[in-house]
């Protein structure tokens, strides 16, 4: 009889890039990174071919050309990303309601009770590669073990080597299953640097009283560990090295938090210029949150400035609001107090503790500014669900007769330098 739960991670590889070769074929074969360009670009993802140069996601884009200057450099589509996800996420659904995306490209499911009409999950985790590939065309690693932590290592397992320049990826297995049995000899010959949570500071901890691998830490006392780590990692810490993970798949999880963000080309220093793309930011924002019937409570302010130095502010409203210019008065009002003469390379606007829009909202007798602005706002959402969203925003959005706005995953990876000009700003 089963006793342990069955989770199943699955992660698409490479994919952002393997969506973009499919739409590129002449590409197949190329290193391809998907992300900016620019001289502030970031690489969002990179085709095996591109990481046998050493090319890796969240790495610089001038960095990423150095190592390999014949890489094929594309902006990326989110919208186009989230769709392809979508269809994914509905495959595994068909198989389980017990599924938890973590990101457009990997989820959790908890296949534990679709096992009697699936009792190979070995053969399931196949099933599931070979639908994803008629459907989309795309190639995915499957890890099952009986926890999150574990399921998720087996899937890194799982996936293609990495090779060397010119050469192409090595083969992955494909699916890899840990049961119970063998859980702790799997575990125990990976590096300690595969436990969540485990930095370059934690690591180096590790290290000076000779632990490198999880074998060695699972050897290691709990109290010992507390000790030197504290309580709460030092739990984590032992748990993990013996596969202990009892987090539930949840699914249908709500977000935390909406946000967006730009880099600029350019550094921002008026006051004027950072003003109206708070503007732009709060409406992308908070077009997400009534898309999702979302409100929040709190609004965050993010500035990164020339020299990376980067500082947050926040403020907590009296009552939830899903409204872009309550937003984005909010934020400005935060970046009143602010020093933008060393120059503003980042800005972004988050909202938070966020909840559903009908059980958030105080009903008010009241007729004022906001609740008119309010409604004009959901005007705005209708005509651009009907005509796209730069058919209609504030004026102070409009740059040379065209409406400017920011959607999710608009030039979130850095502007390509051949859209760039003088003054138009990016993330």
């Amino acid at each position: 009889m089963r006793t342990s739960p069955v989770v199943l991670h699955l992660d698409m590889d490479a994919f952002f890039a393997s969506v973009e070769i499919l739409r590129h074929p002449e590409l197949r074969g190329r290193p391809v990174v998907v992300g900016g360009d620019g001289e502030r670009g970031v690489v969002a993802a990179a085709s095996y071919e591109a990481r046998a140069y050493g090319i890796f996601s969240a790495m610089p884009s001038v960095r990423a050309r150095r190592l390999c200057p014949d890489a094929v450099f594309l902006h990326g589509d989110h919208a186009h990303y989230s769709e392809v996800s979508r269809r994914i996420m509905a495959v595994l659904t068909d198989v389980t309601p017990l599924v938890e995306p973590l990101s457009l490209d990997e989820a959790f499911c908890d296949v534990t009770g679709v096992l009697h009409a699936h009792p190979d999950v070995a053969f399931l985790g196949e099933e599931l590669r070979r639908r994803i590939r008629d459907a989309e065309g795309l190639e995915c690693a499957v890890g099952v073990g009986p926890s999150k932590f574990v399921a998720k290592l087996a899937s890194k397992r799982a996936k293609p080597r990495i090779g060397r320049p010119g050469s192409g990826p090595g083969r992955g297995v494909g699916v890899l299953v840990v049961t119970p049995a063998h859980q702790q000899a799997f575990l125990d010959e990976l590096g300690v640097q595969e436990i969540w949570g485990v930095g370059p500071a934690t690591l180096r901890r590790l290290s000076e009283i000779g632990v490198r691998t999880i074998g060695e830490l699972a050897t290691i006392p709990a109290a010992v560990l507390e000790r030197r780590f504290g309580r709460a990692s030092g739990r984590q810490l032992h748990a993990l090295a013996r596969g202990i993970d009892p987090r539930p798949v949840v699914a249908d999880r709500s977000p935390k938090s909406v946000g967006h963000e730009e880099t600029y080309v350019r550094d921002l220093v008026a006051r004027g210029d950072l003003q109206t793309e708070i503007l732009r930011l709060a409406d992308a924002t908070a077009a997400r949150l009534r898309d999702h019937d979302l409100v929040a409570r709190t609004v965050h302010l993010k500035v990164r400035f020339a020299d990376f130095t980067t500082i947050t502010r926040s403020r907590t409203f009296a009552e939830p609001t899903g409204s872009s210019r309550e937003l984005a008065t909010a934020a400005r009002h935060l970046l009143t107090d602010v020093d933008v003469g060393r120059g503003v390379r980042l800005l972004g606007v988050t909202a938070s503790n966020l909840s559903g829009e009908s059980s958030a909202l105080q009903l008010t007798l009241d007729v004022d500014a906001d609740a008119h602005w309010r409604e004009t706002e959901q005007v705005m959402d209708d005509v651009r669900a009907r005509f796209g969203a730069g058919a209609i925003a504030p004026a102070a959005l409009i740059t040379d007769g065209a409406v400017e706005v920011r959607r999710r995953g608009d030039q979130q990876w850095g502007k390509s330098t051949s859209a760039s000009s003088e003054e138009d700003p990016d993330r």
